[in-house]
């Protein structure tokens, strides 16, 4: 043997494809370019394969997603099943990490809210603030009533009916064309976007997201106290 087929370097085994690898995959690429980027061909190139071959562990794009979603969600259960205390605060906490993993991957709230098949992961979660909830003391039908009190936010976002993320270049000279037909609303903007020390564009969506989480679980502690 040459002293050049010997010091050749050793090709690396391909890692063989799994339906893991390919849902892995999927996310870096709605990760990086978001969840319209998540094609069988995109996939495909992102893990340096042939289309075709996706199909021996995806039957369609749906599974994809589903898939995608599934695996973002036991992250979710991963990040919070060891969470445990007085009912408020773990909840508080369980919430709060739920809504970290869901902003390492911008683009699962709407693949969440947009799938239809079951997902167990999903059920998993609920199921775990359900005994949370019962543990502190709520009834089943007021668990019932608090979860559809907390909506989305239970997973760790909300759906705001209106885009307050980006940043306004002169909102005093906004209010003020606002003033005169719209007082409340100009006298809102102006205050809040002056408040450069607590908002980031419009709002700061984390301190938003909390600051009504912290109205929802004190006042259903107070309703349960009540019962």
């Amino acid at each position: 043997m040459s002293t050049a087929e010997q010091s050749e370097p050793k090709a690396e085994p391909r890692r063989p494809l799994s339906r893991e690898r390919v849902l892995r995959g999927a996310i870096e690429l709605a990760d990086e370019r978001g969840i319209e980027s998540v094609t069988m061909r995109a996939l495909a190139q992102q893990l340096g394969v042939e289309a075709m071959s996706l199909y021996n562990h995806v039957a369609n794009k749906d599974e994809i997603l589903d898939g995608m979603v599934d695996t973002v969600m036991e992250e979710i259960n991963d990040a919070t099943s060891s969470i445990s205390g007085e009912w408020k605060s773990a909840m508080r906490r369980r919430i709060l990490a739920a809504r970290q993993v869901l902003l390492r991957h911008p683009w699962a709230t709407g693949a969440l809210v947009s799938r239809t098949s079951d997902s167990v992961p999903l059920t998993k979660y609920y199921e775990s603030l359900i005994g949370l909830f019962h543990a502190g003391g709520f009834s089943y039908d007021l668990t019932h009533h608090a979860l559809h009190a907390l909506g989305s936010r239970a997973l760790g976002f909300t759906q705001e009916p209106f885009d307050d993320s980006q940043e306004i270049p002169d909102p005093a000279a906004l209010a003020q064309q606002m003033a005169a037909e719209y007082p409340n609303t100009a006298a809102l903007l102006e205050s809040v976007t002056h408040d450069a020390d607590t908002t980031l564009g419009w709002c700061d969506d984390q301190f938003e997201f909390e600051f009504a989480l912290d109205i929802l679980l004190d006042g259903l502690e107070r309703h349960r106290d009540a019962g």
